[in-house]
């Protein structure tokens, strides 16, 4: 099964994309398709062997709308190698920047460039629609000038008002068709009904009977509502913005080392194997090893670590990093689409394609009150004309604004909006979530499962205790630990030198390794033994009163190191795997949220408790083997919780896949990533309360969207169709609040982008980000 993502333009209404899902999934192939109104886009899964990209690109052409292709812009679209280009430089060149030039930035190229269309029909259509107000009747209130060229009023208010209308109206009228050709009744069907009713209307009045024209009601409706779309697209414009941002982080350009030149080329040239010469505050191009030079890297755009990192010979280079302090050479391993940045891309842009439950719902009840509104519209016609016997103008106004007042883009924008700022602010914070049921699905979750090793703790040895027997310091047991341990490559010894770090240690000579003891070493002509306790058994060591400390320690769980120095005990190291720094600020901002948190382990039932208690959970799963993992997940669902997993390991895949919402820690493996449906990026823990605090922010947005945009309908309706005369509503004021509403549930989901993500940065100021 492959899943592509590929830009649609032409999207005017939520209902639009109906119509296409509906016709792609009639496609041989096609598993699932979900096409994204508000960000111009569609991604589908679909079996390779039965279909393929451009016959999904073809389907999208007959349903009346334009197809550009997979969504990565040009420097994110180049060739594996040079056995994969299969052509020059020169013509992958000309690929690449034909490919930039349709697809620019994606979507939100493709929204700024509706927006301005729409924007200069709206002038067009107020430019001609003020000289109709001008000189239409104004019930003796204002005498109009005199018609130019002796023509009669009548034939002057057609010619004014068919350019006011007609070239405005166009993008409605061919949205409306292909509505149709797809089974769908959308907004812009009732766009049409409406302005063309009036229109038609006016020019047989004009022409071949006597009756009351509309041309300034028509014209002045058409106005609104273009000011309103055009509002609307510069909203959805603006809730592409994460994607724009990220695709902005790569360099377009970038300096290749070829037959021992220096040349600089698009980025889109790169290849797996080509050399790159990187400077000085210069960002990297492509996902590489490092061959020559060392330097300092600041990968806060993936990490959100503030702190730049190191890179030497052998270290690995990600993309749209940039480079700090001194120059290095690098060989490009990952480029185009493989690379981190182009997979973060990718994983957003599914997200924000993806269909919240809501959003389902809202999509039916969409298609549904076109119809509802088409049927009401008729009805009041009927009632106001041939029943009650109110004049035929009254009744038309009438119905014209039923249609007017009932186009759902409100109720089409509620979700879609708040998942597309939603998700693209996650991605801003180091948060993906991979579809929008996760977004949806975190705000509910009652309990949390962290797995211990490498989530709560950092998943490799640390000193987290050092006893000095009497007459002897922390320091010089330290030391003594360090001078043995000097240039072995052991977890422990590492642990013991990193926590050593720039303390002065003797010389060692006679250095001896004891497999499943420790070693021993001279220092300044003494026996120095550093090991286990069976290590202090064997060399006769007396453990003086740190025999039972050390005994209490082991009790906890910790594996401990015995240094003796000349025969006697001086101190004893505890080395754990420590807990990272931020999981008992995660615990406490949990259970602050109200979610409970629990603790997954294979460790005895002490050790695991010890650890609990230190991070205060309370709830502790202990000696739980791989496989029973899921298992556990499964004991607390059957309880009626919704369960959160937080993993990092090949072993937490299944539980990650179980729970209702999976968290992967960026740091982890591939398989838990590909299992989760949160990908926490910066591998901390903290995120997990970020994540929830902004599903939770999503969805009451969502749910403020939803309210307003059923409120306005149930109240639209009665108020449009005259259930209230004598107070009724002009088609004009119907346009405007139609608009008005479009605008209303689009600015606030806009406003998501305000939204503090608590936990997000509170250890790294650094860390937090905000969208433009």
């Amino acid at each position: 099964m492959q899943t592509a993502t590929i830009e649609v333009t032409g999207l005017l209404s939520a209902l639009s994309a109906r119509g296409i899902e509906k016709q792609l999934l009639r496609l041989p192939g096609i598993h699932t398709a979900e096409v994204n109104y508000v960000a111009g886009s569609a991604t589908v899964a679909y079996d390779e062997t039965a279909t393929d990209l451009q016959a999904i690109e073809a389907g999208v052409r007959e349903c009346g709308y334009h197809c550009a292709g997979a969504q990565l812009p040009r420097h994110l679209c180049a060739p594996k190698d040079r056995r994969a280009a299969g052509h020059t430089h020169e013509a992958h060149a000309a690929t690449a920047d034909a490919m930039a030039h349709e697809m620019g930035h994606g979507a939100g190229m493709d929204m700024q460039a509706m927006a301005r269309d729409m924007r200069n029909r709206f002038l067009i259509a107020t430019a001609f629609t003020v000289p109709v107000f001008v000189y239409s009747p104004m019930g003796g209130m204002f005498t109009p000038p005199a018609p130019p060229f002796d023509l009669p009023l009548n034939v002057w208010l057609f010619l004014l008002a068919s350019v006011a209308v007609l070239y405005p109206v166009w993008p409605f009228v061919v949205a409306a068709w292909r509505a149709l050709k797809n089974g769908v009744l959308n907004m812009a069907v009732l766009v049409v009904m409406s302005v063309g009713t009036g229109y038609l209307f006016s020019v047989g009045a004009t022409f071949f009977f006597t009756g009351v024209q509309f041309y300034e009601a028509i014209a002045v409706l058409l106005v609104f509502i273009l000011l309103g779309h055009w509002l609307e697209m510069r909203a959805r414009a603006g809730a592409s913005a994460a994607i724009r941002t990220l695709l902005d982080l790569a360099p377009p350009l970038a300096t290749v080392i070829r037959e021992g030149h220096e040349t600089q080329l698009p980025t889109a040239e790169v290849m797996t194997g080509d050399l790159l010469m990187i400077r000085p505050g210069s960002k990297i191009p492509v996902d590489g090893e490092v061959t020559e030079g060392e330097s300092q890297v600041d990968e806060s755009m993936l990490t959100g670590e503030s702190m730049p990192v190191g890179k030497k010979p052998g270290d690995t280079v990600i993309g749209a990093t940039i480079n700090k302090s001194g120059s290095f050479v690098y060989r490009a391993t990952k480029v185009g689409a493989d690379t981190a940045l182009a997979q973060i891309v990718k994983l957003v842009q599914e997200a924000q394609n993806s269909k919240a439950p809501a959003q389902l719902l809202a999509d039916r009840a969409s298609q549904w009150l076109v119809l509802i509104a088409l049927v009401i519209g008729l009805a009041t016609f009927a009632v106001w004309f041939w029943w009650i016997g109110q004049p035929l103008l009254f009744a038309l106004t009438l119905t014209i604004t039923v249609f007017v007042i009932a186009c759902p883009d409100a109720l089409g924008l509620a979700t879609p909006m708040a998942v597309m700022v939603g998700t693209g602010l996650g991605a801003m914070n180091g948060i993906l979530f991979k579809n929008a049921a996760a977004l949806e699905e975190a705000a509910r979750l009652d309990i949390i499962i962290f797995d211990k090793t490498g989530t709560l703790t950092l998943g490799q040895p640390d000193v987290v205790e050092i006893v000095a027997a009497p007459g002897a310091s922390e320091d010089a047991v330290l030391a003594l630990a360090a001078a043995v341990e000097q240039g072995s490559e052991h977890p422990l010894a590492q642990a013991v030198l990193k926590r050593a770090g720039s303390l002065e240690t003797q010389p060692v000579t006679g250095f001896t390794n004891i497999d499943g003891m420790g070693a021993r070493g001279e220092v300044d002509g003494r026996t120095v033994l550093l090991g286990n306790r069976m290590l202090m058994q064997a060399g006769r060591v007396d453990m003086g009163g740190l025999a039972a400390k050390s005994d209490e320690m082991q009790g906890a769980g910790r594996t401990v190191v015995h240094v003796a120095h000349g025969g006697k005990l001086v101190g004893l190291i505890a080395i754990a795997d420590a807990a990272r720094p931020t999981s008992a600020a995660t615990v406490r901002k949990l259970r602050e949220q109200g979610v409970q948190v629990a603790m997954l382990t294979g460790d005895n039932h002490a050790t695991a408790e010890r650890i609990a208690a230190g991070l205060g959970i309370e709830l502790v799963l202990a000696d739980v083997l791989p496989g029973q993992k899921a298992d556990k997940v499964k004991a607390l669902q059957a309880q009626g919780k919704k369960v959160g997993m937080v993993g990092d390991g090949i072993n937490d895949a299944p539980a990650l896949t179980q729970a209702d919402v999976g968290f992967a820690i960026g740091a982890g493996t591939d398989v838990a990533m590909e299992s989760a449906d949160v990908v926490l990026m910066k591998s901390d823990p903290l995120d997990v309360v970020g994540a929830i605090a902004l599903s939770r922010a999503t969805l009451r947005k969502m749910h403020q969207n939803l309210v307003w945009a059923v409120a306005y309908n149930v109240v639209a309706f009665p108020l449009a169709a005259g259930v209230f005369y004598p107070f009724v509503i002009s088609p004009e004021v119907a346009a405007l609040a139609m608009s008005g509403s479009s605008a209303l549930v689009a600015v606030n989901a806009l406003l998501l982008k305000s939204t503090r993500l608590e936990g997000i940065g509170a250890h790294d100021p650094a860390a937090t980000r905000a969208i433009g």
